[in-house]
């Protein structure tokens, strides 16, 4: 057995990283599973002061050729994690609970990092996911993104609305459906609502809604999703592949390198001029809906790119 394994995080519950763990297996493969929603209850794990010092349910783990980074599933609010008996019955102690069990699998992926495995997507760059800071890095860097305020000031909210016109609303950290400002949203009881959390306001943009996977720098698919919807999740009408102008896959591409992820499921969207404005790169993007959808393949060349680094390393 190789001591350069390719390695899955993540639950085989979850279809995601079942149909990765099956597509590096058909490729002649036999991966190694660190499914951290069986972690610390069903789970045996070791870790000594040396960095490749990991036992994972027996076996040694060494250093990886390649890693997916499905979920560590990390707070109790995480998607697939079922926590609310646990939070009713002592919130403190399962939130501290939660905090040692992340800890320790975080350090786990920042050894196999540290040590030269190809991270599809690493945690060390997970601060570039922030929304607030992944939008100004990529603006920094003259890449087109939407006008966008993050704030919990009605002051600056009104500001905002009045410069741009048509504004959306969304979570800063994502996860709610997007919707349209209203003048209701403007008035002094409804703006108050944002002394409970602060709220994401971005110019709303009228064209195509597109769906583009990055993997090692190029672009495998881009997916036109058309639908009558604001927010189009849970609301397509048809998926279909699209072939996209040069100069916006090398922008697609250059903004993957930018936030360092390998791997990426991006979202673009049209103003009314036409130019596609980048929304958000996902780190760990969803494709069996729309490989099923759109007919495409996705999932091919991303178990693709996890062996060739495992024939890469010799084994």
């Amino acid at each position: 057995m190789s001591d350069s394994p390719i390695v899955i995080v993540g639950a085989l519950s979850d279809p995601h990283a079942a149909a990765v763990f099956e597509g590096v297996r058909a490729r002649g493969c036999e991966p190694v599973v660190l499914d951290a929603q069986r972690f610390p209850e069903d789970l045996p794990i070791a870790l000594g002061e040396a960095p490749g010092d990991i036992v994972i349910e027996g076996r040694r783990v060494g250093r990886p050729a390649a890693v997916y980074v499905r979920s560590l599933y990390q707070s109790p609010a995480a998607y697939g994690v079922d926590a609310d008996e646990a939070m009713k019955e002592d919130w403190r102690r399962t939130t501290l609970a939660f905090r040692e069990r992340s800890t320790l699998l975080s350090a786990i992926l920042l050894r196999w990092e540290a040590q030269g495995a190809a991270f599809y997507n690493p945690s060390s760059n997970g601060h570039n996911i922030t929304k607030p800071y992944q939008l100004a890095l990529l603006q920094a860097a003259g890449l087109p993104v939407p006008a966008t305020l993050w704030s919990n000031d009605p002051a600056a909210v009104r500001r905002f609305c009045d410069v741009h016109g048509a504004v959306v609303y969304k979570p800063v950290a994502g996860g709610a459906a997007t919707r349209k400002v209203e003048a209701k949203d403007l008035t002094d009881e409804r703006l108050d609502k944002l002394r409970a959390a602060p709220v994401c306001f971005q110019e709303l943009l009228p064209g195509d809604d597109v769906r583009v996977y990055v993997i090692d720098g190029r672009v495998v698919c881009a997916l036109r999703i058309v639908t009558d919807a604001i927010d189009f999740r849970q609301h397509e009408q048809r998926i279909e592949p699209i072939a996209l102008d040069d100069a916006v896959a090398r922008e697609c591409v250059r903004a993957a390198e930018i936030i360092g992820l390998r791997y990426t499921g991006m979202d673009i969207k049209a103003d009314r001029h036409g130019r596609y404005k980048i929304l958000e790169l996902n780190p760990s993007a969803m494709f069996l809906g729309f490989e099923a959808r759109a007919g495409v393949d996705i999932r091919g060349p991303l178990c693709d790119a996890l062996v060739a680094h495992r024939a890469q390393r010799g084994a």
